[in-house]
């Protein structure tokens, strides 16, 4: 006699696992959420396709004529329908320079952020699993390093690296920026770690994985990682607008990226020279970018951070 079995069902993918997840239904919940992705998301994708979608090439210098230079918009009866948004005082079209410069704000503050993720989860995990005077090494370098802003560091990476490197001045901009942003972001994300790791050392699947001779390092990458993890995408998602903000002040100080690559800060640097001889749209489109642009991630930041709370489910 045979029996016949029904076939077993196969595992859903993560596709189907995350639309059935608990963040999701919160985002599908969210309008705010839903409009701040979609603003976020057509930024991003202005930025980084902005070589196939950007009507002009600030960096072509052959492209570039003086003669064009501080046009005002297309509805102003000054302005050229070959630059929609207006010109800067190079000729450079200003929607161009925006994808463009946008492109150059979002890889130095996510470069930024993923470096200070890895230093700062690394050193909190460390810190809080080992304890001790390691603990209390690292936890003294993070408060050293609270005393210190990102524009300061930022000041005297450049005063050193300018001295030292004096014919590297564009490769060290980047350079700067990216380290002065991380030197002071990867603080939060150590003191957080640090405190979830300490409540997860603590518990049960933790003790029988060392009863049971689990190496520690492989307890911390294996088993508490992924257990500290939630807080830590909150913290990156805030730490993107803050690192844009940042690279923005920078270059307005003339630190960041240099001219020959305008990035939003230095764009608005410029336009605040012509601000009170009426070239309004040189300033005002740059500084309206990286408002939406800090502020779609701001609030994608705060709707993560509730839907990963679990008191308010």
């Amino acid at each position: 006699m045979t029996t016949s079995t029904s076939p077993q069902p196969r595992p859903a993918g993560w596709l189907a696992r995350w639309r059935a997840s608990d963040v999701w239904y919160s985002f599908c919940q969210s309008r705010t959420a839903m409009a701040a992705a979609l603003v976020a998301l057509v930024c991003l994708l202005g930025a980084f396709l902005a070589p196939w979608l950007a009507p002009h090439n600030p960096y072509d210098l052959s492209q570039l004529e003086l003669m064009d230079a501080r046009l005002p918009p297309a509805w102003v009866p000054e302005g050229s329908a070959k630059f929609v948004l207006g010109t800067d005082d190079q000729g450079r079209d200003i929607l161009s320079a925006l994808m463009y410069g946008a492109r150059i704000s979002l890889l130095v503050s996510i470069a930024s952020v993923l470096l200070s993720m890895l230093v700062g989860v690394g050193l909190g995990l460390l810190s809080g699993f080992v304890g001790g005077r390691v603990d209390a090494l690292i936890m003294r370098v993070c408060d050293v390093m609270l005393s210190f802003p990102a524009i300061l560091v930022a000041l005297l990476i450049d005063g050193v690296g300018r001295a030292l490197f004096p014919n590297a001045h564009d490769t060290l901009a980047f350079a700067v920026l990216i380290l002065s942003i991380s030197l002071t972001g990867w603080v939060q994300y150590a003191r957080t770690v640090r405190g979830s790791t300490l409540v997860e050392r603590r518990k049960e699947y933790v003790q029988a994985a060392q009863v049971i001779g689990v190496k520690p390092w492989r307890i911390m990458l294996r088993h508490v990682l992924p257990n500290v993890l939630g807080p830590v995408m909150v913290i990156a998602t805030i730490q993107v607008a803050l690192a844009i903000q940042t690279e923005a002040a920078l270059s307005y100080l003339g630190v960041g990226v240099p001219p020959t690559s305008p990035s939003l800060g230095t764009l608005i640097r410029i336009g605040q020279e012509y601000l009170f001889a009426g070239e309004w749209w040189i300033t005002l489109f740059p500084g309206v970018m990286l408002v939406m642009i800090a502020l779609s991630v701001n609030l994608l930041g705060d709707w993560l951070r509730d839907a990963l709370n679990p008191r308010l489910r």
